[in-house]
């Protein structure tokens, strides 16, 4: 299991210039925006906008602080996110803007190399303890909580491999399931 901290996260502007992220983990590790297979990130969404365009790309976002967002991905309907609903998937191709429902939001974003990767992003509440059946699970603590034996803070992540056995204490946290 590697684990992840937050506060060695560096801020990024987006790739559109509108707001900052911060990357928590990518693949291959060396890999630009235009040629991941995979890439977390943490965005500090300030003003409603246009997403950043990633064509061959899709997205998955979770609202993980903040009152929320309604968001327009062209070709689908209009969704209303915040941080109790479940995370959105949509083409990072599609044209996308948010509004802002009351002042700024966090979001965790999920991009996937469209082909190359499938993924599966969930909430989870309480304890579980499961062995990863995914090449990557990714999990990310919503709250101070202990992921085998290891104390996670808010925002924190973990990275663990095919076969490992994953044992979440207790409290909020996201899980990612990705396959190549």
């Amino acid at each position: 299991m590697r684990i992840l901290r937050a506060v060695n996260r560096t801020p990024m502007p987006w790739k559109n210039g509108g707001g900052v992220t911060r990357e928590v983990a990518i693949w291959p590790p060396t890999a630009a925006l235009d040629a991941f297979d995979w890439r977390i990130s943490i965005a500090d969404v300030a003003q409603g906008g246009p997403f950043s365009a990633f064509p061959g790309v899709d997205r998955v976002l979770t609202v993980i602080d903040g009152a929320g967002l309604q968001l327009a991905v062209e070709g689908l309907a209009t969704v209303t996110l915040d941080a109790a609903t479940p995370p959105f998937a949509f083409p990072g191709d599609a044209a996308c803007a948010a509004t802002l429902h009351d002042g700024p939001i966090r979001d965790l974003n999920l991009m996937i190399r469209r082909g190359v990767c499938t993924v599966s992003v969930s909430r989870l509440n309480g304890p579980h303890v499961f062995e990863c059946a995914a090449q990557t699970t990714f999990v990310l603590a919503l709250e101070p909580l202990e992921l085998n034996r290891e104390h996670l803070e808010a925002e924190d992540g973990a990275i663990l491999e095919r076969g490992a056995r994953l044992n979440l204490g207790g409290g909020r946290a996201i899980l990612a399931e990705i396959d190549a």
